[in-house]
């Protein structure tokens, strides 16, 4: 597991006009804390995070159980190197889909792009990842 100070540029890359946010004031107030994130996108944007900083608790919790995996293996070999969200549509008041591009490079290769859109279910107040649609 990585940290991360504070006042740290967050890893997901939002911005508030064109600064940078704080790492405390973004994903880390949900990744620090048992704080639900506020929406799909949000819970999406702190699982980016989540890989980065290698919070396998975090994203555990934050998976649907009916999807989850036992564990997680990450690859330390790999850079995170940024992410760009698409889009973000909240279907209804339990469904969401946030589309996604996360990139990253391995030590030895090339850099690699992650196009995805993921589906959320809302349970309990928590938005969860459930899948992605390919």
């Amino acid at each position: 597991m990585k940290t991360l100070a504070p006042t740290a540029p967050c890893p997901c890359g939002r911005v508030q006009g064109k600064k940078p946010l704080a790492y405390a004031h973004c994903c880390g107030r949900f990744l620090d804390s048992d704080t639900p994130a506020l929406d799909a996108e949000s819970l999406m944007r702190s699982r980016y995070s989540a890989f980065v900083l290698e919070r396998e608790a975090y994203l555990l919790h934050t998976w649907h159980p009916d999807k989850r995996p036992a564990q997680l293996e990450f690859d330390t070999d790999v850079k995170w190197l940024g992410l760009e969200v698409r889009d973000a549509v909240q279907r209804d008041a339990t469904h969401a889909e946030v589309e996604f591009v996360a990139r990253q490079k391995p030590v030895s290769g090339a850099a690699v792009r992650l196009h995805e859109r993921s589906r959320f279910e809302k349970q309990d107040g928590r938005w969860l990842y459930l899948d992605a649609i390919v």
